[in-house]
């Protein structure tokens, strides 16, 4: 069995920790998770009068191993000992109360990996939840992870991007619901009474965003007919180097959305409003990690430059082509970027090649950046329809909205006696098409794409080699 010794984030020593995943509780309580899945609902509630639902005597026994599991796991994990033991708490009155709606709120509040960051850190943790870009329903899932904080990021973090709630991490195994697109571990996805004041972390598994990015880039670049200069080519043959990219990218990105010249709420909560709104600002908090990836490579850090290409690449091949049509943001963004970098003559697409200004790139996609910052920065002094126009404008001059669309259309064409969010319904499921170069991309990328679902580090290895 394999052992690691971790440097916990108080300096003190975490004893020599076995892997999770060796242990023979391990395939058992995933094994019970699994048994579970299937007869929960889709706010995790068990119908035991549905098809296919057990008697509540084998459910009971099905969480029993669940807890069993857990309780002979946890002294390998001392530093989540508290968590587990709310965990197996918050078990035992789920099934107590009937398997009703479950409530993990106590053992979510338990749960606390941000405070201990520490590089190879191992995590097991059990929750009923949706799984972002995954499974939409609450169900019980199981999921080892490790931490991934080097000293490097570490210190950029403290002395630079102070982003105290974010957790770089990467998977050992897991149930149903991450054998998905899902990449992300967040609180708010996790079945509770009532939503705690202020989540406390948030966690991304760069392992399998680097996973991915090889294997879309590496078939674009093929398809595309892109030649790639000799270090660009091997940070995308090396999983380890793409890892590195991807938690840097994350770690600005998420505290972008709380800095710079913001609207009033920048995460957008409980908001309705027009979807390329959400795409700018992702976009937005793409182009602040791309922005400070330059400042960074000129500082000496090797892993900036890869976080370049990284943005690139995943904005302008995956993005645009993933998922479906309606309300797609991110592929919104990813259109915007690459239409913004055509349009200023950094990509060209002649003789059925794709070429890219490797030397004017970074300051062209900087200049979209400063676009998309001035249109925040005049937001705070608009009404917000007149905001959602002014964004809609900054789209629009580089992406052809539908030639059916009313907003293309302007303000005239719109019933602005209705409030702001009525208005939103008048936005096309796809206000902004493929364009002709992406509907062809995607026929030749959409296997490709379909084939990292539930990938992992492994298999993109076995795919470069």
């Amino acid at each position: 069995m394999t052992e690691i010794l971790v440097q916990a984030a108080t300096g003190e020593q975490v004893p020599p920790a076995t892997r999770v995943v060796d242990h023979p509780a391990w395939p058992v309580l995933k094994g019970a998770v699994e048994r579970i899945r299937p007869w929960q609902s889709k706010d995790g509630s068990i119908d035991f009068t549905a098809e296919g639902a057990p008697d509540r005597a084998t459910a009971e026994a099905a969480v029993r191993d669940v807890a069993a599991a857990v309780e002979e796991l946890s002294p390998l994990l001392t530093h989540d000992r508290a968590y587990h033991e709310a965990l197996v708490k918050d078990l035992e009155r789920w099934a107590e109360g009937g398997f009703e709606v479950p409530d993990f709120l106590d053992s979510l509040l338990a749960f606390q990996p941000a405070k201990g960051r520490a590089d190879g850190l191992q995590h097991l943790v059990v929750f009923p939840m949706y799984t972002q870009n995954g499974n939409p329903d609450r169900n019980l899932e199981a999921v080892v992870l490790r931490m991934v904080w080097p000293d490097w990021l570490a210190e950029l973090e403290r002395t630079r991007y102070d982003n105290p709630l974010f957790c770089g991490i990467k998977f050992e195994d897991f149930t149903a619901g991450y054998d998905t697109n899902s990449a992300v571990l967040f609180p708010e996805t996790i079945a509770v009474r009532e939503a705690p004041e202020r989540f406390s972390w948030g966690g991304i598994f760069c392992d399998r965003e680097a996973a991915r990015f090889r294997a879309v880039t590496d078939a674009a670049v093929g398809i595309l007919g892109l030649d790639l200069p000799e270090d660009i080519a091997a940070m995308v043959h090396d999983q380890k180097r793409c890892e590195e990219a991807f938690v840097l990218w994350d770690m600005v990105h998420d505290r972008t959305h709380s800095h710079g010249d913001l609207p009033f709420d920048p995460f957008m909560i409980k908001q309705r409003q027009p979807f390329w709104m959400y795409g700018l600002e992702e976009l937005r908090c793409d182009l602040t990690a791309f922005k400070e990836a330059v400042k960074l490579e000129a500082d000496g850090v090797p892993q900036a430059r890869d976080v370049q290409y990284a943005v690139l690449f995943d904005r302008m091949f995956r993005f645009p082509v993933t998922g479906e049509r309606v309300r797609n943001y991110d592929g919104l963004g990813g259109q915007l970027l690459f239409a913004y970098l055509h349009k200023h003559d950094v990509v060209r697409w002649t003789d059925n090649k794709l070429h890219i200004d490797w030397q004017r790139a970074p300051q062209v996609t900087n200049q979209l950046c400063a676009e998309i910052e001035d249109l925040y920065r005049a937001g705070i002094d608009r009404p917000k329809l007149v905001h959602w126009f002014a964004a809609y404008d900054l789209v629009s001059q580089y992406l052809a909205p539908h030639p059916g669309s009313r907003w293309a259309k302007g303000p005239d064409a719109l019933d602005l006696t209705q409030p702001p969010r009525k208005l939103v319904d008048d936005v096309l499921p796809d206000e902004f098409p493929l364009s002709m170069f992406y509907e062809a991309l995607s026929k030749k990328l959409k296997n490709v794409i379909a084939g990292t679902k539930g990938i992992r580090a492994e298999s993109a290895e076995r795919v470069a080699a």
